[in-house]
């Protein structure tokens, strides 16, 4: 079995906030190295547990160290991006969970294999494919993508000040020859970020790369479909707990949140009384998000930026 390691962030935090029965079912949006799935089978006794991932290393990986819990008939693996999770559901005949559960980003085996093209430390092909039979990579968004669609990428995904110089930058290298690799990547976002910019605020090309990869994998699309669909498969009493590094998916979380958690907002101002079907159908559990402990945050660098946050159906 190939080694996986990957320290599961706010493991206890998110699974204590699905309050999991151990009759129901539930799914893990996102398996990776099986750190929340293996949590939640620990709870469950006649309940049954759907793990979703669509990068085949987790699969093949959980598939081997699960075997117990497969062959037990309480935990499905499925191989396939978490957009899709209402028509897989639908394979598998449920119609409605009590709890599903997001660990967004990259895993660490993903970044720590040199050859998947996700980091900027390792020289490796560019890649960046979560799903690696997917055709899209960063190496046709790099080379191939015009100016200005780089442009929105790296300002919206990275939130990268000076997004049209690297982009100008990339153009100008790749109309002599290929960026092929990360470290060729990274001299180029370097050359069009200022020297004295570079001083400051960590590694000069992590926003860029961090915009390369949503735009590959769709990362926020994906987030805003799949979620989406877990509010319409829960049931009343059923939560989803949602764990974000960057403020991209915070902020886009936060705010599917607080619409489904809200009042209609044309209600006319002084109502007595709010009409039942006019009452939002689901609550915060937490209205601030859940951080990491400091010992969390001393034990796993990769926990600095993590945050939680849980929403619960409260009626249909």
């Amino acid at each position: 079995m190939a080694e996986f390691k990957h320290i599961t962030v706010l493991l206890k935090e998110a699974v204590a906030g699905l309050d999991i029965n151990p009759a129901g079912k539930y799914v893990d949006a996102t398996l990776g190295g099986g750190g929340h799935t293996s949590a939640i089978l620990k709870q469950l006794d006649s309940g049954h547990l759907f793990s979703f991932d669509q990068d085949r290393t987790a699969i093949d990986y959980n598939k081997a160290a699960l075997a117990d819990q497969i062959s037990a008939g309480k935990l499905t693996l499925v191989e396939d991006n978490f957009r899709n999770l209402k028509r897989k559901m639908a394979k598998q005949g449920v119609a409605a969970v009590d709890g599903v559960l997001y660990d967004l980003g990259v895993s660490s085996p993903q970044f720590d294999d040199a050859q998947r093209g996700f980091s900027y430390k390792l020289d490796a092909p560019l890649d960046m494919r979560m799903n690696q039979d997917q055709e899209l990579s960063a190496m046709e968004v790099v080379n191939d993508w015009p100016y200005e669609k780089l442009v929105r990428i790296l300002y919206r995904y990275g939130e990268e000040r000076f997004a049209k110089q690297i982009a100008r930058k990339i153009e100008q290298r790749r109309s002599h020859q290929p960026i092929r690799t990360t470290f060729e990547l990274v001299d180029v976002i370097k050359e069009g970020i200022p020297a004295a910019a570079r001083r400051h605020g960590g590694h000069p090309a992590k926003k860029s790369f961090q915009a390369i990869r949503i735009a590959v994998n769709d990362e926020l699309g994906a987030l805003e479909e799949s979620l989406e669909q877990a509010f319409d498969l829960l049931n009343v009493g059923g939560r989803i707990s949602v764990i974000t590094f960057q403020s991209l998916e915070d902020r886009l979380v936060k705010t599917m949140f607080r619409e489904k958690s809200s009042l209609a907002a044309d209600l006319p101002q002084g109502l007595p009384v709010i009409p039942a079907g006019m009452t939002p159908k689901f609550k915060l559990v937490n209205k601030k998000p859940i951080l990491p402990s400091a010992q969390e945050l001393a034990n796993n660098h990769r926990a600095h930026s993590a945050k939680l946050r849980i929403i619960e159906k409260i009626k249909d």
